[in-house]
């Protein structure tokens, strides 16, 4: 497929993968506003073992902090997608929606340990489940976790998306048959 050919292909897909592009950018800002609402807000009392809240869990933390970036980014990257400028540095995107997907798979997996322990405890090492004792806050994690994951599968959607505006541009590497010849 020549040059000419993936540019006219990739203009007439262009307005939908443009519109899916803006709209998972778009649905993303309020799922990681809902994420860092819930975790943020979540806390419970009990009258034996104390407050458990938020703060006192830095991988809750650090999920807060990737869901601030994840929904700023998305905003950002949104509106650059309107802008001419913005849209010629397809790996800009590319490069971008990589970084966040990570930092949303490091956090989300950070939550995801803190949760099993938290109902299965670590019997090695003496720790026992929570849930038992704070239940509403394991439940708020729960969904908050949920919240992320959705918003994860957003931004791996974007990245292939992204991906594929950037390699769409190339050709194919050509071989010759004798580079097939010397390969076998």
């Amino acid at each position: 497929m020549s040059t000419n050919n993936i540019a006219e292909s990739s203009n007439t897909q262009n307005p939908i993968l443009k519109l899916l592009d803006c709209s998972l950018r778009v649905s993303v800002i309020p799922l990681s506003v809902a994420t860092i609402w819930l975790t943020v807000t979540n806390k419970q009392d009990n009258s034996i073992y104390g407050e458990v809240k938020f703060n006192n869990l830095l991988g809750l933390k650090y999920m807060v902090c990737t869901s601030a970036i994840c929904a700023a980014y998305a905003l950002f990257a949104a509106v650059a997608s309107w802008i001419r400028y913005f849209v010629t540095k397809a790996w800009l995107f590319f490069v971008s929606d990589q970084i966040v997907a990570y930092l949303m798979v490091t956090s989300g997996a950070a939550v995801m340990e803190i949760l099993y322990l938290a109902y299965n405890g670590d019997q090695k090492i003496t720790w026992s489940e929570a849930c038992s004792s704070y239940g509403k806050f394991c439940n708020q994690m729960k969904v908050a976790l949920i919240l992320h994951a959705l918003v994860l599968c957003c931004f791996i959607i974007l990245a292939l998306i992204s991906a594929y505006r950037v390699f769409s541009k190339f050709d194919p590497p050509f071989f010759s048959k004798q580079d097939n010849e010397e390969r076998t």
